[in-house]
């Protein structure tokens, strides 16, 4: 099992902007010191606390400062640009980071339907085109449009002899079924729902079709998972994360609280039923509990690796997770 983060680099509440870029800085040459094999980047827009905006300029400022270790965006929201525009920025990050760059791309609006049309220029919602343009940024990301096609001539450049590898993000199960006809990785988005999570992998890893560029399924399982010392510690990431997360579902201020906030909440019914089925998208426990439950998903859906996302308030606590996270993929890798 590979071991990778999705960061969407988050800002706690009392930092700025370039706090958080600057953790993000230190987090990926953490991960690629103690040998976690890819590092994700988000795209948000119009969110207080997240500050992953441009993932291309973030995997470029990444893939800078460090030399081994993979960088992906997880993802870049395809239906609000142009396939061939996506697909030149993935060729020329790949000329430059030859072997290091992964693609994963996403069919999300954005945010708000007046956030997408200020990304868009106010132009029509293309996520029912999803299909197509991922299929088009393929063609030209490899120069596999076919001949017919009224794109054909355009080429996307830099013309190289290598293509990172691609993947879609998926909730359900037809976004599984695109990931498998299209012959493409899948990463399937436990840390934004798990509604689909039982049939959804299985759907992909059963109907993929093999192709020159991938023969064979990968799936990539990604959830909020947190690694405590104690029972103290557990129950203030939780009611960091159940806060946070019910502001991430209704829409409102998205930087990390602190405990300390989180204390003087009150919660109407409405808010501690979205909390509750919030809490399928994370799993928080000891270290043992923890490889415990990474174990059960493992044999459960066979994914090829583990993507983990980690928004809590404190950064040394969240480095001391991620450690503890790679040393508990380490034993199991062992034990097999």
């Amino acid at each position: 099992m590979k071991l990778s983060i999705l960061d969407q680099v988050p800002m706690s509440r009392g930092e700025t902007p370039m706090d958080a870029l600057m953790q993000t800085i230190e987090l990926v040459q953490f991960a690629e010191e103690i040998k976690y094999d890819r590092y994700f980047v988000a795209e948000h827009h119009n969110t207080t606390g997240l500050i992953s905006h441009a993932p291309e300029i973030l995997m470029t400022r990444l893939l800078s400062i460090t030399s081994s270790i993979n960088i992906g965006s997880a993802g870049i929201l395809l239906p609000q640009y142009s396939p061939y525009k996506v697909a030149e920025n993935a060729n020329l990050l790949e000329a430059m980071f030859p072997g290091r760059v992964t693609i994963g791309l996403g069919n999300s609006p954005g945010g708000s339907e007046i956030t997408r049309q200020a990304l868009t220029d106010g132009a029509q919602s293309k996520v029912r085109d999803y299909d197509r343009m991922l299929e088009e940024f393929l063609g030209f990301l490899r120069n596999t449009l076919p001949l017919e096609h009224h794109y054909r001539s355009v080429k996307a450049g830099p013309r190289i002899e290598t293509h990172p590898e691609v993947f879609t993000l998926g909730l359900t199960d037809n976004g599984a079924k695109r990931a498998a006809k299209l012959g493409i990785g899948f990463v399937f988005g436990n840390f934004i729902s798990d509604k689909y999570q039982e049939s959804a992998i299985k759907i992909y890893q059963r109907e993929f079709v093999p192709n020159a560029f991938m023969q064979r399924s990968y799936t990539i399982f990604c959830s909020f998972i947190i690694v405590v010392k104690d029972d103290a510690e557990k129950e203030m990431h939780r009611r960091i994360l159940d806060h946070w997360l019910l502001n991430v579902s209704k829409g409102r201020d998205t930087v990390i609280p602190s405990i300390e906030q989180v204390n003087k909440m009150h919660y109407s019914d409405q808010d501690k039923r979205i909390i509750d089925k919030n809490r399928g998208r994370y799993y928080i426990g000891r270290k043992d509990e923890v490889k415990n439950e990474i174990n059960r998903l493992y044999q459960t859906y066979q994914f090829d690796e583990l993507m983990v996302i980690n928004n809590t308030f404190d950064f040394a606590l969240k480095i001391e997770s991620f450690r503890s996270i790679k040393e508990i993929i380490d034993e199991i890798n062992s034990e097999e």
